[in-house]
């Protein structure tokens, strides 16, 4: 039975679309538990109904047609309770329900388990036998298996549209259509939605007929070339070093990618009528499975490398179909999953707006959405993919909410909202060059985050008084190799003038995680707690003193660059930090630099790092703290996994208390502390922060002057006390409903509602 299983997954996991899935896993079940009968019912929560939507054994005219209330019968019995019931005479238990035309008035023994994705009931797996039998527990746990794999088919349908579109019989009828997801940038914005996708969801790529054939071919062959040509550079770059089988390997791509293979069957699905994309996809699909049908281990694995291909034409492919795309005035970008590249393709004042059906608020799209000042709802799943484009949205990334094809009342209360913002907005720009300082006199100096020197002007611009998180590592992830000293210096050196004599704090090399570099790979089980910030610095000292000597460099005559250690897990890494620092002085004064040893100072993200306070208080000149890391560690929620991220909250009582139990110990070390991550730019935490005692904060521009609003508006004994009830509660909703009423009491509603 575990063989058969087996087999049944990976024919399941390669299967084309929710139909394939479905009949993989139907007669799977039937061939192996020996049953007449193998169904699946979804829930049309619409209509609160369990709708039958696939069957093999019963009258397949019923498909469609058989519909039971929430509740109704056995299977809403499975559904209410979402657990396995095990019956071996159904017609006799009191929940059964005939339903004429269905074809199942025979069956006696009944078997049903819930399809669950994310706590939620989506439908019910159910097996029927004629003869009176109780299933034993093997049968359970493989049905049970199973039906694990009809949930996730259920949820990359609904992602792509599929299930919404075609397994109720009720398409999305073009109608006004509300979807909830999660806040993911404050702000409404209205305007027309653009449908993109990346290589990374080759697989999801929907389907569409090439409106001229010949140029689609010619798109899709231009694709291949680049690819092989990159691949090609890449053997002769390597030349002599590379060893024979790693020679042949590249040689085997360019095999797969010509004549005869990938690129000969995709153009024949295109001169069939398929797009470029649709075919590409199919193509791959296709050929992986024929690998992964192999006996012979090695072949089998190649399959991972044919869909890696597809990836790589399937991005060229794309790319040259945004960088010819016109975007509308008012662009909505619309994706299952979305990535910074999208953005960075529309130009910014045609920019209204980002909808992503994954993710969460806290995922790098909605971070990027924050610092460019751009409305974002996140997790959006019930989209219609594949339909939207050029369709009129509104999103609002307050509440979270994406309404599609909206009614004129909507769109009316709508403009009203965003002339309110238009005069919040007016109000903030007057305090842009007055100081951040609270009622009773306390000064908070507020600092921009940045990366990208195209961030400069709007940081100057929004009354920053310097840079507290100065990310090197963009330099590093936009190349295709590792930047030499003289290209990094260059960069520093404009940063830094830039903001002198205010002070810029450089991050220092910061990868790994979900940062990884295309030339540089990291490939772990376990990212987040493995091989990254400080940890490959001081493991590759040749790239952090290319890095430092930069730094110092760019420094020079200047004298305004603290340098930030990030991930720092124990003292000894600061330790060897400081040697490393040390050299790169001692080497560029020998050369004639008149270089100055910054003040330097550690990243607080990890636990430990929290409890060892006054040890590296004693070793730097400040502490910065990056909640999103230190929240994600601290409640062992990966922030960008969808299964979790609801549980990621950086107003978690844990995380307060962490933070709290920091600023208190660093204060008696004497030590300055920063707060750089997403809860800076927070209003209603940035209150919390205050009254913790935090000497500065660090976010996007675009966040800026709304908590200078915040701190202007309370004293900081107001925030002591606020602190002191939220110390108090048990969850992370109700101090955020606290603090939210205290900024609507003192009239800054509108930083957080619309219309508040």
């Amino acid at each position: 039975m575990l063989g058969d299983l087996r087999r049944i997954v990976q024919e399941a996991t390669t299967a084309r679309d929710l139909d394939e899935v479905l009949g993989v896993i139907l007669r799977g079940v039937r061939e192996n538990l020996q049953v007449d009968v193998c169904s699946v019912y979804l829930c049309d929560f619409d209509r609160k109904e369990h709708v039958l939507v696939a069957t093999e054994g019963l009258n397949p005219e019923a498909v469609g047609r058989v519909r039971l209330a929430f509740g109704e019968g056995l299977v809403g019995l499975v559904a209410s309770r979402a657990e396995p019931v095990n019956v071996e005479d159904a017609p006799a238990r009191p929940e059964f329900r005939y339903v004429p035309g269905s074809g199942e008035e025979p069956f006696h023994a009944f078997l049903g388990v819930p399809v669950i994705h994310h706590r939620r009931v989506l439908g019910v797996l159910v097996v029927q036998h004629r003869e009176r039998r109780r299933f034993d527990d093997d049968e359970v746990a493989f049905l049970v298996t199973l039906a694990a794999q009809v949930a996730m088919a259920l949820h990359h349908a609904e992602l792509t549209g599929e299930l919404r579109g075609r397994r109720l019989g009720r398409p999305w009828s073009g109608g006004s259509l509300v979807v909830e997801g999660l806040p993911g940038a404050p702000g409404i914005g209205m305007g027309t939605a653009v449908e993109v996708y990346s290589a990374a969801q080759l697989m999801t790529v929907p389907d569409g007929t090439a409106a001229d054939a010949e140029a689609e071919e010619a798109a899709l062959r231009r694709a291949f070339a680049s690819v092989r040509s990159r691949i090609t550079g890449m053997r002769e770059r390597l030349g002599e070093t590379l060893p024979a089988d790693a020679a042949a390997l590249f040689d085997a791509y360019c095999m797969m990618l010509g004549e005869g293979g990938l690129e000969d069957d995709a153009v024949a699905r295109v001169r069939a009528g398929a797009a470029a994309a649709a075919a590409l996809r199919d193509t791959v699909r296709e050929h992986a499975r024929v690998f992964e049908a192999m006996e012979d281990e090695y072949l089998r694995e190649r399959a991972a490398d044919i869909r890696d291909l597809g990836a790589r034409v399937m991005d060229d492919l794309l790319a040259r179909e945004r960088a010819g795309r016109v975007w509308p005035e008012r662009t909505v970008l619309v994706a299952r999953e979305l990535g910074a590249s999208h953005l960075a393709e529309v130009p910014r004042e045609r920019l209204a707006a980002v909808v992503s059906a994954t993710g969460s608020g806290s995922s790098h799209v909605a971070i990027l959405a924050r610092a460019l000042g751009i409305p974002c709802v996140m997790g959006a799943e019930g989209l219609p993919l594949g339909g939207l484009e050029g369709e009129e949205v509104i999103v609002d990334g307050y509440r979270g909410r994406v309404y599609v094809r909206p009614s004129e009342s909507v769109r009316t209360e709508f403009r009203r909202l965003i002339r309110q913002e238009a005069r919040l907005g007016s109000e903030l720009e007057a305090l842009r060059n007055l100081p951040a300082v609270t009622r009773d006199g306390v000064r908070v100096p507020l600092m921009v985050n940045t990366g990208l020197l195209a961030d400069i002007g709007p940081s100057l611009r929004s009354g920053a008084e310097g840079v507290g998180l100065y990310r090197t590592e963009f330099p590093f992830l936009v190349r295709d190799r590792f930047p030499g000293e003289e290209e990094q210096y260059r960069i520093y050196r404009q940063v830094l003038e830039a903001f002198a004599p205010r002070p810029v704090v450089a991050r220092t090399l910061d990868i790994g995680g979900d940062k990884i570099l295309p030339y540089f790979a990291i490939q772990e089980a376990n990212p987040f707690l493995g091989w990254r910030g400080i940890r490959v610095a001081l493991d590759h000292p040749e790239i952090f003193l290319t890095q430092l000597r930069a730094l110092l460099r760019a420094d020079e005559g200047l004298g305004n660059l603290r340098i930030l250690l990030p991930m720092i897990t124990d003292v000894s890494e600061l330790d060897q930090a400081a040697r490393l620092l040390d050299q790169a002085v001692a080497e560029l004064r020998e050369e004639g630099h008149a270089v100055e040893r910054p003040p330097v100072g550690a990243m607080i993200e990890v636990p430990s790092a929290v409890y060892l306070m006054p040890a590296i208080a004693r070793r730097v000149a400040f502490v910065s703290v990056g909640t999103n890391d230190l929240t994600q560690y601290l409640l062992a929620v990966d922030r960008n996994n969808a299964r979790v991220a609801g549980m990621y909250d950086g107003l978690h009582p844990a995380v307060v208390a962490a933070l709290h139990d920091l600023v208190r110990a660093a204060r008696r070390a004497g030590c300055p502390v920063s707060v750089c991550g997403e809860l800076a730019g927070d209003p209603a935490a940035a209150l919390l922060l205050l009254g913790m005692g935090v000497d500065s904060l660090s976010m996007s521009a675009a966040s800026l002057p709304r908590v200078k609003w915040v701190i202007r508006s309370f004293a900081r004994a107001e925030a002591e006390a606020l602190l002191e009830e939220a110390m108090a509660m048990e969850s992370a909703s109700a101090v955020r409903e606290r603090l939210n009423e205290a900024l609507e009491e003192r009239g800054l509603g509108g930083l957080v509602r619309p219309g508040a």
